[in-house]
């Protein structure tokens, strides 16, 4: 009796304080950069070693002062080449397999988002002037840069962080 008296008092709750607090209207990025390498098309694997330069706004130059100082970047940008229909996807299995476990899109790393926003953590390799050559990140040429934050690890790694068991074990493993 209890537990459902909660879920009543929960869903009341809800419907009365919670809903419509989360803003519905679209929200207005200008990208600072666009994303320069010979990637043409979307792809799941291979950027760990592709270079590619951003080439940042020239009126934005000077906010990269100090950047060259950091040893790694983390990287926002918009993916701009998903098809409208699959950005509506909730639900997918991960990297296309079937045999991982079914997840919602938020708890996996895919570029099928309602919101195509991406976040990848990239080598700096150099900087000269409004262009930033870095390794790692996984964008297509043309690709719009939203932000760039460096990477300080004391905040950004998480030692103890916990994830669920079929990101470290692939489902594959087993069948050599």
């Amino acid at each position: 009796m209890a537990a459902k008296l909660w879920d009543w008092l929960t869903r009341l709750w809800i419907r009365l304080f919670v809903r419509g607090v989360v803003p519905r209207e679209p929200v207005s990025l200008r990208p600072i950069g666009v994303v320069r390498n010979s990637v043409r098309e979307p792809r799941m694997e291979g950027w760990q070693d592709l270079r590619s330069d951003i080439i940042v706004r020239e009126d934005l130059e000077g906010a990269l002062d100090g950047l060259e100082e950091y040893s790694h970047l983390l990287v926002i940008f918009y993916i701009h080449r998903i098809p409208e229909e699959e950005k509506g996807k909730i639900h997918i299995y991960p990297r296309g397999d079937p045999r991982y476990p079914l997840q919602g899109v938020y708890a996996t790393r895919t570029q099928l988002r309602p919101n195509p926003v991406g976040a990848t953590v990239v080598s700096l390799l150099r900087r000269r002037k409004n262009i930033l050559r870095v390794r790692g990140l996984d964008a297509i040429n043309g690709t719009p840069i939203l932000d760039l934050k460096p990477y300080v690890p004391h905040w950004d790694a998480i030692v103890d962080a916990r994830v669920p068991e079929w990101i470290t074990t692939p489902p594959f493993a087993d069948e050599a």
